[in-house]
């Protein structure tokens, strides 16, 4: 599967943005998905994560409340919304799928997904 994230720009603190994860090459009902981001001089962490069916979400306590993970199947493509923003948010966002993954299941770790997007940046500005 061929993953292409969008919707990443420069905002206002306080402002939205919503991310998408579009798929391609296979349907990404077949993967569970995860969003990560990467700040400038920091390490990859997780950001939010989606089982195959869509029932369960995770979220890093930093963006809980705030963001919000969805799936579209028929569309193929999986979202972020991103209420809130605020200037630690900035980071470049990248979106992943797993293989083989159960239909209720939430994966944690980078390490785990096949897949990644090539990332968009996100600027949150004062």
């Amino acid at each position: 599967v061929q993953l292409q994230a969008s919707g990443g720009g420069l905002v206002q603190a306080g402002g939205s943005l919503r991310l998408s994860c579009a798929a391609s090459g296979r349907t990404v009902s077949s993967y569970s998905m995860g969003w990560f981001r990467q700040a400038p001089g920091k390490e990859r962490e997780s950001v939010a994560f989606i089982s195959r069916s869509g029932g369960n979400t995770y979220y890093t306590d930093s963006v809980k409340g705030r963001f919000t993970i969805s799936r579209d199947n028929a569309k193929n493509t999986v979202y972020l919304q991103m209420n809130s923003l605020k200037l630690e948010d900035t980071a470049v966002y990248y979106c992943a799928a797993k293989a083989n993954s159960i239909s209720s299941g939430i994966y944690y770790g980078a390490s785990q997904y096949n897949y990644w997007g090539q990332g968009t940046l996100v600027t949150v500005s004062s």
